[in-house]
């Protein structure tokens, strides 16, 4: 894992800015972030756990890039080794724990949707991922309800509500994704991954990410003062924004670079 410029280090999101969300990330957008790896130093940081990461980057993620986070960096590891774990149920306390599951089954009982699915809560080592929907949709279930959540601010008013609900429980709420939002402790957005990484080894750290608007999960990362933020809109945006970033000023000449700019 070492690389041309050990100095710069490039931070990436998961769902819409390596892969489509929930998809598996394409052959080329695999060999192009190998390929990155040997430039500058490349991380991992999702919401998701690190078993969903696998499933859609593959099982050799560990090994393969300087730094993976998954759960927001929860779950650290540096180099392929486990460095850090922390969990939701331990800092917040089963009783409190039981009043947002609780609190969430009942709103989302109340919520006339065309349809709904099942695994409407996940509960996740560091944050719990809740969908109205449910997380068992289709694809083409998950494009229409991302549409029909995006004309009726489904999610956005139900944060809203939790907001109230749980006020004393110093809780941030992430919209990610298509289909469902974060719930987790302040301070446990993708930040969190930060205090894993020496600042004096890197004279650049870069983000890319998709939901980088407020309210967006990667919006605090994005505009955090030591990093430098790119707002990505797909996976091929962000291997162009990589490209002109990292290689062509250097590498203009380089076939495979050709070759990932067509």
């Amino acid at each position: 894992m070492s690389a041309l410029n050990p100095r710069i280090l490039a931070l990436f999101d998961v769902d819409g800015t390596l892969s489509l969300s929930r998809e598996k990330i394409k052959p080329s957008m695999l060999e192009f972030l190998d390929r990155l790896n040997g430039l500058v130093k490349v991380g991992i940081v999702g919401g998701s756990d690190l078993q969903k990461q696998k499933e859609q980057l593959g099982n050799g993620i560990l090994d393969r890039y300087n730094y993976n986070f998954s759960q927001n960096g929860l779950v650290a590891y540096k180099n392929g080794d486990l460095i850090a774990v922390q969990t939701i149920s331990k800092y917040l306390g089963e009783d409190n724990l039981k009043k947002i599951v609780n609190w969430t089954m009942k709103y989302l009982s109340n919520i006339n949707l065309p349809i709904k699915r099942g695994t409407f809560i996940e509960f996740r080592s560091g944050m719990l991922n809740i969908s109205p929907i449910g997380r068992n949709c289709s694809r083409s279930e998950r494009n229409d309800y991302e549409v029909y959540d995006l004309k009726h601010n489904i999610r956005k008013n139900m944060v809203e509500a939790m907001k109230k609900e749980f006020f004393d429980l110093d809780l941030t709420y992430s919209i990610g994704g298509q289909i469902s939002f974060d719930v987790f402790p302040s301070g446990w957005d993708k930040t969190y991954c930060l205090r894993f990484i020496d600042y004096t080894e890197f004279d650049e750290i870069h983000f890319f990410g998709d939901k980088t608007f407020s309210g967006g999960n990667d919006h605090e990362i994005f505009t955090h003062d030591r990093i430098i933020g790119h707002t990505v809109t797909s996976p091929e945006d962000t291997k162009m924004q990589c490209i002109k970033l990292f290689m062509e000023t250097k590498l203009i000449g380089d076939p495979i670079i050709n070759r990932f700019s067509n």
